[in-house]
């Protein structure tokens, strides 16, 4: 039994273990990410409480921090697989610290207006536009394509860790010492993974082959991944579930002061319920060694739906608490699953943008489903959009588990060019 759970442990922990540098950005990410969702979980109430109480300036303020990405997302991508990723990322964490920085000084001075509270959310969605698809298509540089599965559940595990531990500080800090302090945290977190990407070692590195300098190269890669079915399926349904079912920014926190009357440090404690469900989908996810597979993506999508049509009918807290737990363990599947297949399935020199559209379904949707869904909850209520989520996850699962599904195909088959790559890889 000890033997089966140290090789289980082994397992699980595969790309940290065989990666001096990939273990070095684990540990950035995941300081920096408590300080990402301690300011996620401030600024959804800064902005809940100078808008008196609108659902709908909450939607339009995730429409500003991720509608870039919808637009700027796929020129990221474009560099991303041109350029040194890991400069790409320096430059944009340092940048990510700045906007934080900012918005303390904000609160701090008590200065704080909802239109300033816009604008930086706006700056900070033209960073992730840059910094998603480099960050995203840099995990296989780290740890190579026979680990790239392990090495996204991990990150993902160590992200949605501070998922758990981010909110119900912010919470807390929000309810005894005021949300300023929650930005500036979070803004010295950046200088962990800023650290992590100096300190690697770049002789270390899986080096991928990057695309030339010739024009064309993002319309190449949007007819690359339309052309190729196992990459145009995945993504087609990841919109849709991004846009408008994904959207807890708006939910919860309507969902704890308006339906149950709570305060901010119940909040916290909602939002970081969702993160433990997501914690544990991520650990079970790294140990697996299952390819994904548009079945798994079916599957994980019903239990998202399921969770948070009973959402809808819970009558007390706790019992909300309890369900988000298994909302966040089949998102994050949900998610590993979609994110794995796409990687595996593209090319080297189109991985960048590859990714960059799927940060454009996952993020840059929001900008059109958030606004929806907050006015769907602000008129209607927290309880009404859940069950609509809900009910559209469970329906798009059917679609899926309906048609074709099965493991992808092997990496040889005949697909279109994304673009030339050059002929010999360098490490920058």
């Amino acid at each position: 039994m000890r033997s089966k759970i140290v090789d289980a442990w082994r397992r699980t922990i595969g790309a940290a273990r065989g990666s001096r540098n990939f273990r070095l950005f684990l540990t950035g990410q995941f300081i920096s990410a408590i300080g990402t969702w301690m300011t996620f979980t401030a600024t959804s109430w800064l902005v809940l409480k100078v808008s008196n109480g609108s659902g709908t300036a909450l939607g339009l303020n995730s429409a500003l921090a991720f509608g870039p990405v919808l637009i700027l997302g796929p020129w990221g991508g474009v560099l991303a697989d041109r350029f040194d990723k890991r400069r790409i990322l320096t430059m944009t964490q340092s940048s990510a610290a700045v906007i934080s920085l900012v918005l303390a000084t904000l609160v701090f001075t008590d200065v704080v207006t909802l239109w300033m509270v816009f604008a930086l959310s706006l700056a900070s969605g033209v960073v992730l536009s840059l910094d998603n698809p480099a960050r995203q298509s840099f995990y296989v540089e780290m740890v190579g394509e026979e680990k790239l599965t392990n090495a996204v559940s991990l990150n993902s595990a160590a992200f949605t860790g501070a998922r758990i531990v981010g909110p119900a500080v912010a919470g807390l800090l929000i309810a005894t010492v005021g949300m300023a302090i929650c930005f500036l945290l979070d803004a010295i977190s950046y200088a962990a993974v800023v650290t992590a990407l100096l300190a690697m070692r770049p002789s270390e590195m899986h080096v991928q082959q990057r695309s030339t300098r010739q024009r064309g190269h993002l319309i190449a890669g949007i007819r690359y991944v339309w052309s190729t079915d196992e990459l145009r399926r995945p993504l087609l349904v990841m919109a849709v579930v991004f846009t408008f079912v994904f959207q807890w920014q708006i939910l919860v926190p309507l969902l704890a002061e308006r339906t149950f009357g709570a305060g901010a440090g119940e909040f916290g404690v909602l939002s970081a319920a969702a993160g433990i469900g997501s914690f544990i989908g991520a650990v079970i996810a790294a140990n697996r060694s299952a390819s994904p597979s548009m079945r798994r993506l079916g599957v994980s999508l019903a239990g998202v739906g399921v969770s948070m049509a009973l959402v809808a009918f819970v009558p007390t807290l706790g019992v909300a608490l309890a369900l988000m737990v298994p909302v966040g363990f089949c998102a994050m599947t949900f998610m590993i699953n979609g994110n794995t297949m796409l990687q595996l399935e593209a090319k080297p020199q189109a991985r960048g943008r590859v990714m960059a559209l799927y940060g454009a379904v996952f993020l840059g949707s929001t900008p059109i489903g958030a606004p929806l869904v907050g006015v769907l909850a602000g008129h209607l209520g927290a309880r009404v959009a859940f069950l609509g989520c809900g009910v559209l996850a469970v329906a798009v699962a059917v679609g899926v588990l309906w048609s074709r599904s099965g493991a992808r195909r092997a990496a040889t088959r005949n697909v279109p060019e994304p673009v030339p790559a050059i002929d010999r890889p360098t490490v920058a």
